[in-house]
């Protein structure tokens, strides 16, 4: 083959990637919708794919494991038997991963662990064998005493920077709940100087501490977001909570331009609280309509 013929095979070539790269892109919407599989009961269980295609979720953040006493997560991940056969079937139904979760901070805290840099190692490994790039870190098991200036923030701080680093140079990122108000998570994020941490902006922490969410999102901007818990504290299902108003949070987010997954975690029917498929299917619907249908028009 001569040269011209070469050249002229590369860039057909690079035409036709570019051009499934943008038919793909097209695809999917601006925003997509996932729901957590420890609130659904389904932490780690094999179930959680096809209960997630059945409430018409895109996808489902996946917990990484109990933690408790153990040294490591209860993470099934680590088992190449179940790497395989948690990839394949979430792949089979066309259910994404787009974050893991350390839900085990929730109640333990990230400052008294030790080993925390393995367990965030960990956590980055089993996001390579979902597909995820973003690892959800809850700070609330660390108390309130890293929140004040003094040593204890400051090792916060060190750790944070540190496993930020870890991500970043994976080209993950990992985001942290604080529940601290938005000017607060600005000067956090400036301490950590790690573009490996970003925010996982939780709705319910806004509003149960009285804060416009809207304003909030405004105020921190698209760039420090990595992404969002779209719910509240358990009462009623999202589309009969007069507490927030979610077509003005998606007018925010289309104009900060950010895109990515809203997580449903909780806004469950206090009456009806372990009815699963009811709860979050009815989220999941109302948060479609909003966030993909009307952006269609």
């Amino acid at each position: 083959m001569n040269l011209s013929k070469v050249k002229k095979c590369l860039v057909i070539g690079a035409f036709f990637l570019l051009n499934v790269w943008y038919v793909d892109a097209l695809a999917q919407p601006r925003y997509r919708i996932a729901a957590c599989d420890w609130m659904m009961l389904k932490r780690q269980k094999l179930g959680e794919f096809q209960l997630t295609r059945d409430i018409q979720a895109d996808g489902v953040e996946m917990d990484m494991g109990p933690l408790g006493k153990r040294e490591l997560f209860d993470n099934k991940l680590r088992d190449p038997h179940f790497q395989q056969l948690f990839r394949h079937t979430a792949d089979s139904l066309g259910v994404r991963v787009p974050s893991m979760a350390m839900s085990g901070f929730f109640a333990q805290s990230f400052l008294q662990r030790e080993n925390f840099k393995e367990l965030i190692a960990d956590c980055l490994s089993s996001m390579d064998v979902m597909g995820a790039k973003v690892a959800f870190l809850p700070l609330g098991g660390s108390g309130q005493e890293w929140q004040q200036a003094g040593a204890v923030h400051n090792e916060m701080v060190r750790r944070l920077h540190e496993v930020g680093e870890m991500a970043r140079r994976q080209g993950k990122v990992i985001a942290i709940r604080t529940a601290l108000p938005a000017h607060a998570n600005i000067i956090l994020l400036d301490e950590i100087k790690s573009k490996g941490i970003k925010l996982y902006y939780n709705l319910q922490d806004a509003v149960d501490a009285g804060r416009d969410p809207s304003e909030e999102l405004r105020l921190l901007g698209a760039k420090r977001i990595a992404q969002i818990h779209a719910s509240l504290t358990d009462s009623v299902t999202l589309d009969k909570d007069p507490r927030i108003d979610l077509h003005q949070i998606k007018k925010t987010l289309d104009k900060m331009k950010w895109k990515g997954w809203l997580v449903v975690e909780r806004s469950r029917n206090a009456d009806d609280v372990k009815n699963v498929r009811a709860n979050f299917g009815t989220n999941v619907a109302y948060l479609k309509e909003i966030f993909q249908n009307e952006n269609k028009q």
